[in-house]
């Protein structure tokens, strides 16, 4: 079973990274997503003399500023922010590649050979699933890796470095990403499977960051904060909703009428 699944991977890695635009979202995607938190950090740094204000942070958020000056306080509310990109990024990356592994095969019409080899629905859908969410999560972790080795060269003072480590966005980072790219790639995986258009399974599925949008502009309005016991609710939902996709994808995925009726 392994060795079948991995062999679905290979296979998806070798067609998928030709496409020019999978390889523009894996790649520039992340290092785009790193590079604006740590120009923020350049952009907001303590400069000798200045004094920063932190008026306009939340009146919620500012217990979090413990122990931190007023230009720091202003520099860890914005990170917090910017924190939601190291979470697009695993939902926006699987759902470039799984949007092609269903549909794109289907327009080459290199997908019923797959399905009339032995090969299980089950195997099948977990190594195409397994291409999407390990690229997804390989991307997201190495660009938070960069971004907490390159913090401290733009400014981040030692106190704004220890909130980066805390566990609002350790969790994020390491639990709610991993999961995230699991919820796209299954969410992709179905609406690939029901359409005939690589850029439509694309655009559908991108309705999947819309939850993540929302949680963004909450934060900004005021109405919420980020933290840890947040990350902790959304990784026990995202939990929720990838056993639920798992299985309906598995569902709703009709090898037979693939293979008897699709044209």
């Amino acid at each position: 079973m392994i060795e079948r699944i991995r062999t679905i991977i290979d296979k998806e890695w070798a067609e998928v990274f030709k496409n020019r635009m999978v390889l523009f979202t894996v790649v520039l995607l992340p290092l785009l997503f790193t590079l604006l938190p740590l120009v923020m950090l350049y952009a907001t740094r303590p400069t000798p003399g200045a004094q920063g204000s932190a008026t306009d942070i939340p009146l919620q958020f500012l217990q979090y500023c413990s122990g931190v000056s007023a230009a720091e306080c202003v520099q860890i509310y914005l990170i917090n922010t910017f924190m939601a990109l190291f979470m697009i990024m695993p939902l926006a990356i699987p759902t470039a590649i799984a949007a092609y592994s269903v549909v794109g095969e289907k327009t080459t019409r290199s997908l019923e050979p797959l399905l009339a080899t032995p090969i299980t629905t089950t195997e099948l859908l977990a190594g195409k699933g397994l291409a999407a969410v390990i690229p997804a999560v390989g991307a997201t972790w190495a660009g938070f890796f960069i971004f907490v080795a390159a913090s401290p060269l733009v400014g981040a003072s030692a106190g704004v470095m220890k909130y980066i480590l805390s566990p609002t966005w350790l969790v994020a980072v390491l639990v709610v990403g991993p999961l995230a790219a699991v919820l796209a790639t299954q969410f992709t995986l179905i609406v690939s499977s029901r359409v005939n258009d690589p850029r439509a399974a694309e655009q559908i599925s991108m309705i999947i960051i819309v939850p993540l949008l929302g949680l963004i502009f909450s934060q900004v309005a005021g109405l919420i904060v980020i933290n840890p016991r947040l990350m902790w609710i959304v990784a026990l939902v995202l939990v929720g909703l990838d056993v639920v996709l798992i299985n309906l994808g598995a569902r709703l995925f009709q090898r037979e009428t693939i293979l008897t009726k699709w044209k």
